[in-house]
């Protein structure tokens, strides 16, 4: 018998077979409150899209108006190509210098993708591709549109990658190649040789 309600044992089935659904018609009992739902968790706040990259196609004249119209600041440009492997790995550290030094410094990179097949504007996807996914919308974005060999020639290369930094007043202070590396270091140079080049023209 239901102790609750006085009822027999009949009845005692009848509001066992029913309790699950709701109210037991012979004691008129309510079933547990369920528990609360687990609060969805927060979403997280969207994250920052990053600098877009614009990338300006010119010759060797127009790389050395970009120069000189960073007069006053010392500039880092960086001479690569995306067939490069040594210029894909160093490169992430232009852009690193660019956000350890902010508006002291201004970074180039001038892409020597085209090698005179076709025409230059055919190598800007793919460089743009490289330049999106490592972030380098906070520096200057340049392609070469003249053959690299003649570009070689003209900024008196051999290879790439190379970096130059340049001095506030214009003038080169360092220049990091093959050459130099082979002649001056014994090793590949890195970034870091160049952010102790940067950090002296700063000391000046």
């Amino acid at each position: 018998m239901c102790v609750k309600c006085g009822i027999g044992d009949a009845s005692i089935m009848a509001c066992l077979a029913v309790a699950f659904l709701g109210v037991c018609g012979g004691c008129g009992s309510e079933p547990p409150a369920p528990a609360p739902a687990a609060a969805a968790p927060a979403t997280p706040p969207a994250q920052a899209d990053p600098l877009p990259v614009t990338i300006r196609l010119v010759d060797y004249a127009e790389v050395e108006a970009e120069l000189a119209k960073h007069a006053g600041k010392v500039v880092v440009l960086d001479c690569w190509s995306t067939s490069c492997p040594p210029c894909i790995k160093e490169f992430p550290g232009l852009i690193k210098l660019q956000k350890t030094f902010g508006e002291r410094v201004v970074c180039l990179s001038l892409s020597f993708d085209y090698e005179g097949i076709g025409a230059p504007d055919e190598v800007v996807p793919r460089v743009e591709g490289f330049l999106r996914d490592v972030g380098a919308g906070t520096i200057v974005n340049l392609v070469a549109r003249e053959d690299a060999d003649a570009l070689y020639e003209k900024m008196n290369l051999v290879s790439v990658p190379a970096v130059f930094v340049y001095k506030p007043d214009g003038t080169l202070a360092r220049t990091f190649d093959d050459d130099m590396a082979s002649k001056e270091l014994g090793r590949p140079f890195t970034y870091e040789d160049i952010t102790a080049a940067v950090e002296e023209c700063l000391a000046r």
